[in-house]
């Protein structure tokens, strides 16, 4: 039987292509009851009629027509309803909050060749890191994500100083978790009206990850250690690693910002419902 009573929650939305050569649009959908997925799937002449508005993450959603499958996990959409919109990801004020956190925490850097080179870089480049979100599905995907990751990775690296035993290169790890993923200001686009995010076409044609940015980034300004950082902090070739974790004599603050990284990733603030 058709349900038109229950609310859904925007988890994540693409348009790809057909092999026929139109659009389709694939959203992902959340049963805030028992917190089961649906998967959905919009033809062109859905997605023509319906404002690119609706599909922002977060959004309460009522499928008002569509066709279930027998398990009813997959739908085929021809109409939507928007209950309540959600936030596009942090407000100016909050960002601007942020961007100032980053920046004290660049301060704690006693190099002052690498202080300067970030303070100079974020400088140059403050609009774009205030918007940027971390990821297009993943994790602190919506404007402001990057810097709430950054944020979220300083904060995971002040604690694991504080509780080690073991000598840690304060300067190394703090730019390490500011600029792993600096890339990103390039890879991805947000429409700033609908939060929507997509790659740019333009970073994929020079670059071949946001890794890859940085660590080439880190190499010409003569950072070489934290440009290995970098290179590692996905941990896995299969994962997008330029070094793999598993390969001989990897430095230990190598595998330290992967797993900061990581653990930011899995349980910080990954998706706008959570600000």
């Amino acid at each position: 039987m058709f349900d038109t009573e229950t609310i859904y929650e925007v988890v994540i939305f693409s348009v790809g292509d057909t092999k026929a050569g139109t659009k389709m649009g694939k959203l992902q959908l959340k049963d805030p009851n028992d917190n089961s997925l649906l998967n959905c799937i919009l033809w062109e002449e859905t997605l023509n009629r319906i404002d690119s508005k609706l599909f922002r993450s977060g959004n309460k959603l009522r499928i008002v027509s569509g066709s279930f499958n027998e398990k009813y996990n997959n739908c085929l959409v021809s109409a939507l309803e928007l209950i309540e919109e959600a936030k596009t990801g942090l407000s100016e004020e909050e960002r601007a909050v942020y961007y100032s956190g980053i920046l004290e925490y660049s301060d704690k850097i006693s190099d002052e060749k690498l202080k300067n080179f970030i303070k100079d870089y974020f400088s140059t480049h403050e609009q774009e890191i205030k918007l940027s979100p971390a990821a297009k599905l993943m994790h602190h995907n919506y404007l402001g994500g990057l810097m709430v990751h950054i944020l979220e990775c300083l904060k995971y690296a002040d604690k694991i100083i504080e509780s080690s035993f073991q000598r840690i290169n304060k300067d190394r790890l703090y730019a390490a978790c500011i600029l792993h993923d600096i890339g990103k200001i390039y890879e991805y686009t947000i429409d700033e009206e609908t939060g929507l995010i997509d790659y740019d076409e333009g970073f994929k044609k020079e670059w071949l990850t946001h890794s890859q940015y940085g660590f080439s980034l880190c190499m010409e300004h003569g950072f070489k250690h934290i440009a290995r950082m970098i290179a590692a902090h996905h941990g896995r070739a299969d994962w997008g690693a330029i070094i793999d974790l598993d390969s001989k004599d990897v430095e230990a603050d190598c595998y330290l910002i992967h797993h900061i990284d990581d653990l930011s990733a899995k349980f910080g603030k990954i998706n706008v419902s959570m600000l």
